[in-house]
């Protein structure tokens, strides 16, 4: 088994709720699991918004449009976590498929402001009632009460990794 560190020690000390490492089963940690999970759920949406002709690279961008049009290609990336570089290429294939438009912005010459085009506006409703419906199925057999204490639960984890300040 693992050993125990001072500050593993200190830790436990301060939360008798945490699992020692060594009451764990093996293969049980958090992370992997919640990647298991985050890898699913990736899967399964690409499949249902591939009806849509929508891979997940669009998917992020389309999601932080639908709820805030007109960012610029900087406020996206910070948005959806990806470097600058990428989302110049996600962008670029998204005006090809008609997605968005880019245009600058008037105020600052130097950006470039995004834009839902008709079409990308359009997919909002269908792609977001799929979400929905994947929802539905990873909860299938959770009463409303332990859905809910899951959402918490991942909020909970989420809050203990952000870096203090970014809560």
């Amino acid at each position: 088994m693992g050993r125990r560190t001072l500050a593993s020690t200190k830790v436990a000390e301060q939360d008798e709720r945490l699992v020692p490492i060594e009451a764990r089963l093996p293969n049980e940690d958090l992370a992997g699991k919640i990647r298991e999970v985050h890898r699913q759920f990736g899967r399964v949406l690409q499949q249902r918004i591939g009806e849509l002709g929508l891979t997940l690279g669009t998917w992020y961008f389309l999601r932080a449009l639908w709820e805030e049009d007109g960012l610029s290609q900087r406020e996206l990336s910070h948005r959806i976590g990806t470097m600058e570089p990428t989302t110049v290429s996600a962008l670029n294939a998204m005006e090809r498929l008609g997605l968005v438009r880019r245009e600058r912005d008037p105020h600052d010459k130097r950006r470039r402001r995004v834009f839902l085009t008709d079409h990308g506006r359009s997919l909002k409703d269908e792609a977001l009632g799929l979400l929905d419906e994947l929802d539905r199925q990873a909860l299938a057999g959770f009463s409303k009460a332990e859905a809910e204490q899951l959402h918490g639960l991942l909020g909970g984890v989420l809050r203990n990794l952000k870096p203090h300040g970014n809560h």
